[in-house]
């Protein structure tokens, strides 16, 4: 894991981020364990001001608890008094719990006549986490107006509340603001390098007002010599949240919840072109390679249609050189084989094939999903490794679900955010389907599960 260390991330990150590496984290050390160690830091930084009193500001969130963890660490060594908005979480509900039993002054508040002096040497604002967004609530709100008066020194815990002051702010494993003190709480690296349950927290669901194609509109392009493969994409895209799916293919197939836009004969040609372009331009997200076949005429159209396509995810025979590009966002989804046909042999140490893909996709100017027992996902910056799935996904057909995975994920967020779901939710999709199938899996049996994996 240590060769990986490269891949991980640095400097001042943003909230979603962070959110989705803590929430990665929790296939290897809990929240609980993550609050007590954050409460731990927070403690250390506050007795660094030597000071004879703490106020402590504590929310309703995990960042409250945060707050009642370091409250307790502090109260046999000086006046602690915590004012307390309450607690919500699970976690921050324990922590609660855990500082009932510590000789601390407490002071609950539901109103603003219930606020005390705001009297200490230090004030530790635990109201608010990375997720607050202004403007604060009229309680919270007075609270931060009184800490912003008050002649303390305030320490913020991770992040300041909006619209307050801080003399310092102690963040948590990685900075989310500029200038802040960064303390370690054991989360590893694998949380930051390895796609997980985080990768899913930025896959939105539509909203409530949503109207019929909000959700997105994709357009696959493909079949000939491989029937199916067309339709188990668009079936994908359709479970990955797209409301509208077309597949333009030379083949028949009936599928009720795809539009087929069948081309005359028996493969994709020039006589195409026109119509395809048309379509492309009108999708939000075009699919194009799966089944097509290696004929040099269906290339050379389809590659052509890509161009005017607004993204795109390309796969299968359309993965040769020169590599089709859509006018915004582009993901590439070779396996091993492909891959070494476009930019050479991808090396097999995992740190080498990481860099190796980081360089494709920089000079491809897309991202690349790199598909294998570790999958890696790069945007020419970035590098993410994925380990779900199972071996019994080996099975024809699973390459056409991922890319139409992405294609539905394409319609309503970055590439490479949507590139990062999806292996994860197909490999997650796979291990589901294959608890029940083994290796009588089908990828046709991934399709309902991906609906589980990323909406339910």
């Amino acid at each position: 894991m240590r060769n990986l260390s490269e891949f991980g991330l640095s400097g001042v990150v943003p909230a979603e981020i962070m959110r989705a590496v803590d929430k990665n984290a929790d296939a290897w050390i809990s929240a609980r364990e993550r609050m007590e160690s954050a409460g731990t830091q927070l403690a250390n930084a506050v007795r660094m001001e030597k000071p004879g009193s703490v106020l402590f500001l504590c929310g309703t969130g995990n960042n409250g608890g945060d707050g009642y963890v370091a409250a307790r660490h502090l109260a046999e060594e000086t006046a602690v008094t915590v004012v307390s908005f309450g607690a919500k979480t699970p976690e921050a509900k324990s922590a609660f719990a855990a500082l009932a039993a510590s000789p601390i002054s407490l002071c609950t508040v539901q109103t603003e006549a219930d606020l005390p002096l705001f009297s200490a040497d230090v004030i530790v604002d635990c109201l608010l986490g990375t997720g607050a967004v202004p403007p604060l609530r009229p309680l919270y709100a007075e609270a931060v107006s009184r800490m912003n008066a008050a002649s303390a020194k305030v320490i913020a815990c991770d992040v300041p509340t909006p619209e307050a002051r801080a003399d310092r702010v102690c963040a948590f494993h990685l900075a989310k603001t500029d200038g802040a003190e960064v303390y370690k709480i054991g989360i590893p690296l694998a949380a930051e390098v390895f796609c997980g349950e985080g990768d899913l927290l930025s896959v939105q669901a539509k909203d409530s007002a949503a109207h019929k194609g909000a959700g997105g509109t994709v357009l696959v392009i493909g079949g000939g010599p491989y029937q199916g493969a067309p339709f188990f994409a668009g079936e994908a895209a359709f479970r990955a949240g797209a409301d509208i799916v077309r597949v333009a293919s030379p083949v028949d197939g009936f599928m009720p919840d795809v539009i087929l836009e069948r081309l005359a004969g028996e493969k994709i040609t020039a006589e195409h072109k026109s119509r395809l372009i048309a379509l492309a331009e009108a999708a939000d997200v075009v699919i194009a390679g799966p089944g097509l076949g290696s004929d040099a005429e269906s290339l050379d159209t389809v590659r052509e249609v890509v161009s005017h396509a607004k993204r795109a995810v390309v796969d299968a025979d359309l993965l040769r050189l020169p590599l089709p590009k859509a006018r915004e966002e582009t993901i590439y989804t070779p396996h091993a084989g492909e891959f070494a046909r476009l930019f050479g042999k991808a090396p097999e140490d995992l740190a080498e094939r990481g860099r190796a893909v980081r360089e494709a996709a920089a000079s491809s100017g897309a991202v690349i999903i790199l598909k294998g027992e570790t999958d890696v996902i790069s945007d020419g910056c970035r590098v993410r490794f994925n380990r779900s799935g199972c071996q019994a996904m080996t099975v024809g057909g699973t390459g056409d679900v991922l890319s139409g995975v992405c294609g539905g994920l394409l319609c309503r967020m970055p590439a490479f955010e949507a590139a990062c779901a999806a292996v994860y939710a197909e490999g997650r999709a796979g291990e589901k389907a294959a608890s029940a199938a083994g290796d009588g899996l089908l990828a046709s049996d991934l399709l309902q599960r991906i609906a589980e994996v990323l909406w339910k």
